[in-house]
């Protein structure tokens, strides 16, 4: 019954049950990266035990009549269910869609559908000013690999701008109409969207690999030492998870697969294991330090990928005021 313990396979296994026509209906209100998710675990459901479809059927069924038998405010039952049912940061995406209104207009919208290398191959040869207007619209670990695939010359005079910019003027958004189809219909009279800056260049720096986040910063560096700080500061790297409280943790692990888990723990610190293991159950953790033990050796490449996925979890819980991230101290580059 672990396997229900992650979100993503609560909702693809939703998904299955709801039959071609009801999931249909459903997915047409997720973003791409809602529907890649659900769809990658959908595809990897050979055989779903029928105990766990009925646990997942109950479960939503259940909730659904106990927030609609108090009269919840209906904005907040949408929020918890989703959150439940897609169990990722993603949610957040969705959520700002359904609630927020407003959206990004098709031009972008279509841009996120497309893979990383489509997208860099239509914009590469853009101004980099042009393309870092582009790539702030999108999400940040689609956002980096757009960048990855650029020259190393190119991908850091973007980055550079995103830290730099502090925002997107209508004006600015109507000349990728040139680009793109339309970003922005009747912006005459809005105000100046608050998007880029230092933040959004640590969140995409997040998801890069050590060899090019380490360019990436020794450029920034050059040009401005105190933006590069900045940036440096907004940065959340795995050993920071330490840094976090122990209630903190406790909701991480809640939301982190276990096969997942151990692989990140492949390259983290004796400190950082054994701060994850005094968060867990006794068992969990005597569980856990024998499936170190037995894994074999894995990439470097993987290990990363895998606390990168974690740290969009913890990113996810700290911007809902669920965790603090407490102090950042320094950041290493490996």
């Amino acid at each position: 019954m672990s396997d229900l313990a992650n979100g993503v396979t609560r909702g693809a296994i939703l998904m299955l049950a709801l039959g071609e026509e009801g999931a249909a209906e459903v997915m047409k209100y997720l973003g791409p990266r809602e529907v890649q998710k659900l769809g990658e675990a959908m595809t990897g459901m050979k055989a779903i035990p029928q105990e766990h479809v009925q646990t997942v059927l109950q479960d939503f069924t259940e909730t659904a009549d106990a927030h609609y038998s108090l009269g919840v405010d209906s904005d907040d039952y949408i929020r918890s269910v989703l959150r439940k049912a897609l169990g990722d940061d993603k949610a957040n995406s969705l959520l700002n869609r359904i609630l927020g209104g407003g959206g990004d207009a098709s031009g972008i919208e279509s841009l996120k559908w497309m893979d990383a290398e489509s997208v860099a191959d239509l914009i590469h040869n853009e101004h980099p000013q042009t393309i870092a207007t582009i790539l702030v619209h999108l999400e940040r670990d689609q956002a980096c690999e757009v960048l990855t695939c650029f020259t190393e010359r190119l991908r850091n005079d973007v980055l550079l701008r995103i830290a730099t910019l502090s925002g997107v003027q209508p004006a600015a958004l109507r000349e990728l109409n040139d680009v793109l189809t339309k970003l922005l219909s009747g912006s005459d009279v809005l105000k100046k969207q608050p998007m880029g800056g230092t933040r959004a260049a640590a969140d995409i720096l997040n998801f890069m690999s050590g060899d090019n986040e380490q360019s990436a910063m020794e450029y920034l560096k050059s040009y401005d030492p105190d933006m590069a700080q900045k940036i440096m500061d907004e940065m959340f790297v795995f050993e920071n998870i330490m840094d976090i409280e122990d209630r903190g943790v406790q909701l991480l692990l809640r939301e982190v697969q276990s096969d997942s888990l151990i692989i990140a723990l492949k390259g983290a610190s004796a400190e950082m294991r054994e701060k994850i293991f005094k968060n867990m159950s006794q068992r969990a953790a005597e569980m856990m330090r024998e499936d170190l033990e037995s894994k074999g050796p894995v990439r470097l490449s993987e290990v990363e990928a895998q606390q990168k996925e974690i740290l969009m979890i913890v990113r996810r819980l700290a911007d809902e005021g669920q965790i603090s991230l407490g102090a950042k101290g320094e950041e290493k580059y490996v």
